[in-house]
């Protein structure tokens, strides 16, 4: 009876995680405070029947015993969770004005932010303490129906460790970021993809964005052609360097060439405050996807300035929408505007008017937030602190965009896509990633990472296309067609096994970066071909789950990245 109303506690606290999710997603901090009594009421009634003497004797006796032991612990992880995080972090939820909190030309308050921070961290050491006291239990030797819910529970407070280990850290880098202690500025850089680089696409369009006390203001504009080719080049890495040539340090269109963002950012700090003599603070980087979510957020914006409205009127709108924003800097801007410095003013226009309205507090903080953290999940939203303190602790997330270190999973697979048209045409190409786990050898992991790619630009692009979209040839790719650097990254200490084109074997350009395997190859493709690439990594010695990282295109990202298929092994 005991084990039965224990386990029904337990069932009806985790019933009421999705609803606190629902809470907090809606702004009801009354309805999430209100749903955690309740998750805290079932998990301390657990607790209390583990904590029964009959619980305790049965604990004991050999053979039944661990499993009693282990469904104890459980109940007591459940309810520090419930008292020492989550109750806590709703507190915290509660006494934020998350409108308030936002960077405005008015500036923000960003006490309550500092104020939260220590509550923040302590929540998180407490949940990690409970994850830690439940990975110490060895669930082999236990009943399969208290085996289940442990892993269960297990696998639920990682996740939950992960996202508070975010949060602590986030709350306490934030304040200073924003301006808090002194000034900031950051170079922003709006990356094209219609022009890919291996972290999105070419940086055509900077700014700084300069931050006080959460005041926002946006500084100097320019673009990567404006700066100018560097003499002599930046110093870069000389792994990065072999792989993607020296252009890495010499042009800032390049910088990204390379998908590891803080080894770009560095780069685009040096170069910017070579070229400018301004020195920033780090490097935001975002794309015109990402524009979009703000503008779905923001609400419309008009363009204002006079020159750019003249621009314009050769058929460009002067109402940016999140409808419209991607297909206008990605697409019409070429063929309505055929002078290059001009799409770079329009360009600017268009970006001083929606930081306008961020900096004037246009929109709901709510869709706010999520835009960006949508445009963080997919990759298109990347971070760099020159500070070396704060820097740390960004590197630990996904929102560095490294590809080594405490960011990147143990089996991670990364597919980057740069440009080797000198064009604008990637707008027309549609991708999938899929990764293939293949039958072990030897036993090794084994897995394929499977790319196809279709041109879809009209089979008469040469001469219907103007030649800034298809590069009219000038580097060596006939108009209409894309050339694509393809570049897979495999898990440290694998090995690129062998690469296949359309199923036939070929050449490949094979390299080391920071220990992992690095596989590059050429693709080129006319209107309306496609080709399917497959990278098959061996030597795989992690034997966890593997994911995978893709460069953010135009196309959503669950359009990309195609769910896992294994391999039917005999």
């Amino acid at each position: 009876m005991q084990a039965s109303a224990l386990n029904r506690e337990l069932n009806s606290a985790t019933a009421l995680i999705s609803p606190l999710k629902e809470d907090i997603s809606s702004n009801d901090s009354d309805g999430a405070a209100l749903t955690v009594e309740q998750i805290r009421s079932h998990t301390s009634a657990a607790k209390n029947i583990a904590a029964d003497p009959v619980w305790a004797i049965a604990s004991v006796v050999p053979g039944i015993g661990p499993n009693f032991r282990a469904v104890a612990e459980v109940a007591r992880s459940a309810d520090d969770v419930a008292n020492l995080g989550l109750a806590p972090l709703v507190q915290v939820f509660s006494s934020l004005d998350w409108d308030s909190l936002l960077p405005s030309s008015s500036g923000t308050n960003l006490a309550p932010l500092e104020a939260a921070s220590p509550r923040v961290s302590a929540a998180a050491h407490a949940v990690r303490a409970s994850v830690e006291r439940l990975g110490q239990i060895d669930s082999s030797q236990l009943l399969p129906q208290v085996a289940e819910p442990l892993n269960s529970a297990r696998t639920q407070l990682e996740d939950v460790t992960g996202a508070l280990d975010a949060a602590a850290g986030a709350s306490s880098i934030a304040p200073a970021m924003l301006g808090a202690e002194s000034p900031r500025s950051y170079l922003l850089m709006i990356q094209n993809n219609a022009e890919l680089r291996a972290s999105g696409g070419i940086p055509g369009a900077l700014a700084v964005l300069n931050l006080e006390n959460g005041k926002l203001t946006l500084g100097t504009q320019s673009s990567a052609t404006q700066l100018g080719a560097m003499s002599p080049a930046i110093p870069v890495d000389p792994e990065q360097q072999q792989i993607y040539s020296g252009r890495l340090g010499k042009f800032m269109q390049d910088v990204n060439l390379t998908p590891d963002f803080p080894s770009a950012a560095g780069t685009a700090q040096a170069i910017w405050e070579k070229k400018t003599g301004q020195r920033v603070d780090g490097v935001i980087s975002i794309d015109p996807i990402v524009l979009g979510y703000i503008l779905d957020a923001t609400g419309p914006v008009e363009i204002t300035n006079p020159s750019v409205i003249s621009i314009a009127s050769g058929g460009l709108p002067t109402q940016l929408t999140g409808k419209n924003v991607v297909q206008t800097l990605l697409s019409d801007v070429y063929a309505k505007i055929k002078q290059p410095q001009l799409q770079d003013v329009y360009f600017a226009g268009v970006a001083q008017e929606i930081f306008a309205a961020l900096s004037d507090g246009k929109g709901d903080a709510k869709g706010l937030i999520e835009g960006i953290t949508r445009g963080t999940e997919e990759g298109r939203v990347l971070v760099w602190s020159g500070i070396t303190s704060e820097q740390a602790i960004i590197a630990t997330y996904p929102l560095s965009g490294s590809v080594s270190g405490p960011s990147v999973s143990a089996a991670q697979f990364g597919i980057y896509f740069n440009d080797g048209t000198g064009a604008k045409m990637d707008y027309y190409v549609k991708r999938t990633v899929q990764l293939v786990k293949e039958c072990a050898q030897d036993g090794y992991e084994q897995t394929t990472v499977r790319v196809t790619s279709i041109n879809t630009a009209p089979i008469d692009s040469a001469s219907t296309l103007p030649a800034y979209v298809t590069g009219d040839g000038n580097y060596g790719v006939p108009s209409g067609s894309v050339q694509t650097n393809v570049v897979a990254y495999g898990p440290v200490q694998a090995n690129v096994e062998m690469v296949k084109v359309d199923g036939v074997k070929t050449e490949f350009a094979p390299y080391l970066q920071s220990g992992r395997p690095v596989g590059v190859l050429a693709v080129r493709l006319a209107p309306g071909e496609s080709r399917t690439v497959d990278f098959t990594f061996g030597k795989i010695v992690q034997h966890t789950e593997p994911n995978l990282v893709v460069t953010p295109t135009v196309q959503d990202v669950k359009d990309v990245i195609l769910p896992t298929e294994n391999a039917q092994c005999g």
